[in-house]
This record gives structure tokens, sequence and C-alpha cells, in this order.
């Protein structure tokens, strides 16, 4: 399978799940331009440039295999599902809070177009991906909130990815501590609105008290994991 992202830091984090959870499936990810039986693009929304790139990958990702399988996800696939729907080389749609399940969504495509698109703002819980370790540079990113609540007059964002939804400290904790564990020594804390991390959940904590959890991670230890 071949894998192309646009966008953020948050975009990023998704896509080594995406990339993490094909590989435990037995895929294989080959180069841009290289041959693939699947092609997966995590699309961008935040300007008309990066609409315009989306659109263009994806009319190209084809080329080298006319009976591959597309997938179009990401922000892009989220607020403009119409738009994609007319590029007929797509085979799937899938919306932010479907990219967790799109090892499911491929394989169980056979010959009908699948496209799966949740109305983000009915979703009152953080879309757990599980414990993200896979990434292909020297620092992880560690996603631990989703959505925004500003809904500013030039912004798209709030209708791609929905309102706040943080992500539970716990978890955070524990994909923190299984990175340190195979020698990353940095990560960078990532999502939409991560100053608004913990105003959604039942428990009283905010990002400063995540921060402080994070640093007591190999507090005993010479090489201790740095946060960003």
């Amino acid at each position: 399978m071949q894998y192309i992202r646009f966008g953020c830091k948050t975009n990023q984090y998704e896509s080594n799940a995406i990339i993490q959870e094909f590989m435990k499936h037995g895929y294989k990810v080959v180069d841009f331009g290289e041959f693939a039986d699947i092609y997966i693009v995590n699309t961008c929304t935040v300007t008309n440039m990066s609409d315009k790139k989306s659109r263009q990958i994806l009319r190209r990702a084809k080329n080298k295999n006319k009976d591959s399988i597309l997938v179009a996800t990401g922000c892009y696939a989220q607020v403009s599902k119409s738009l994609l729907e007319e590029i007929k080389e797509i085979d799937i749609i899938l919306g932010n809070n479907e990219k967790k399940d799109i090892v499911k969504y491929v394989e169980e495509l056979k010959k009908e177009r699948e496209e799966k698109i949740t109305d983000l703002f009915k979703e009152k819980e953080y879309l757990e991906f599980g414990r993200v370790v896979y990434t292909e540079k020297t620092r992880a990113a560690v996603k631990i909130e989703d959505g925004c609540d500003n809904f500013c007059s030039y912004c798209i964002i709030p209708y791609a990815r929905g309102r706040v939804r943080s992500r539970r400290l716990e978890n955070i904790i524990k994909e923190i501590e299984q990175i340190a564990k195979t020698g990353i020594k940095e990560v960078v804390l990532t999502g939409i609105q991560i100053a608004s991390y913990g105003k959604d959940l039942s428990e009283n904590v905010t990002l400063i008290d995540l921060l402080e959890e994070i640093n007591k991670i190999n507090r005993n230890r010479k090489n201790k994991t740095s946060v960003h």
C-alpha cells in the first residue's frame, strides 16, 4: 500500500496510526510513485491550496495501477464529500472518525463503492486510535485532543474536526511510556486546540496537569524523554 499525507501534526499522528494498523495486518508500505494495490490519501482543508493539492494527488494516485483501491480520508473528505464523489477514481471516502477503521473498510471492499462520513458535531468523546508507537521520524507525535469550539469566521476546522474532545490522561501516559521504551527521547503533543485539553472531561484535569504527569515518566532515568 502507498500512503500520502497532507496537513498538520494531528494528521501526522493519525497517519502513523493508520500505517501501523496496515502493517499489523501484513501490508507493506511502498514509496510514493511506486506500484501499489492500495492508495491512501489523508487530506487537508485548511486552505484552498491544500484542497487543490488533495484533489490533484487523488486524481493521479491510480496512474500506476488502475485496478488499485483508492481511499480518500481526512479533513477535506470530511467537509467536501460531494466534491470528492465527482472524482470517479476514488473507491472509498472516509471521514475523520472513520479513518480509525480504514483497514476494515479496505478489506471489505469488493465491487461497491463505500462512503462513510460521521457527523462530528454529534460526537462527544475522543476517538481513541490505540497506542501509536510507529513513526518515520526521530521524535513521535502524540495526539491528546481533537476538535475546536471557537468557530472563527475565517476557519473551517470546527466543521472538519468537530467540537473539543479530549483524550483520557491515562491513555496518553501509557502511549508515551511505550514510545519511550522504543528509544525515542522526544515527543510532540498535538491536537486541534490543545489549550482546551480537559474542558470536556468529567475529571478536573487541564493541560498543565497532563504535562506534569508526562514529566514524571522516566524521571529516574539519565536520558529522560522530553515533551514539546
